[in-house]
């Protein structure tokens, strides 16, 4: 991974709370019924040893991909922001589109990104655009419904 994945400490608190009940605790019980399976008999129609195998590979997938993220990994705290008259990561922003219609959003990791709660990936194109911008400012957005310009009303980090 060439570029650092940007996440706050609760962020990574998941990704890893995650990683930890996957491998401490889910793949060890489908070890269990998948080694109970193979002692069965035939594999060939024994449903708990195709599934088994088939959760396995899943969850050793999904492990990795913990595992990836969790080490290119860079936990930042917003609130120890110093410039906090600029959007950087973690901010929460006010802002009115053309429409004069106001919303709040939060800038967090990609991996922590929620739309129904505000919160937008640092990547994202919005995010893209909102970097580094003050009060007053407006930015133009290229977004798949089209562009529209936003301009901030306020920004706010956590204490």
């Amino acid at each position: 991974m060439d570029t650092p994945n940007y996440i706050t400490l609760a962020g990574y608190t998941v990704l890893r709370t995650e990683y930890d009940q996957l491998l401490g605790e889910e793949r060890p019980r489908i070890v269990d019924v998948v080694s109970w399976a193979a002692g069965n008999g035939d594999r060939s129609e024994n449903g708990d040893y195709i599934y088994g195998r088939k959760r396995l590979r899943e969850i050793d997938r999904r492990l990795g991909w913990l595992s990836r993220r969790m080490k290119a990994a860079k936990v930042i705290d917003p609130a120890a922001q110093v410039d906090r008259s600029r959007v950087y990561f973690g901010a929460s922003v006010t802002l009115v589109d053309d429409d004069d219609h106001e919303r709040t959003v939060t800038l967090v990791g990609d991996d922590e990104a929620d739309a129904a709660h505000a919160r937008i990936g640092w990547s994202a194109p919005l995010a893209r655009a909102l970097r580094g911008a003050a009060v007053g400012d407006t930015r133009r957005v290229t977004l798949p419904a089209g562009t529209r310009d936003y301009e901030v009303l306020a920004i706010r980090y956590p204490d």
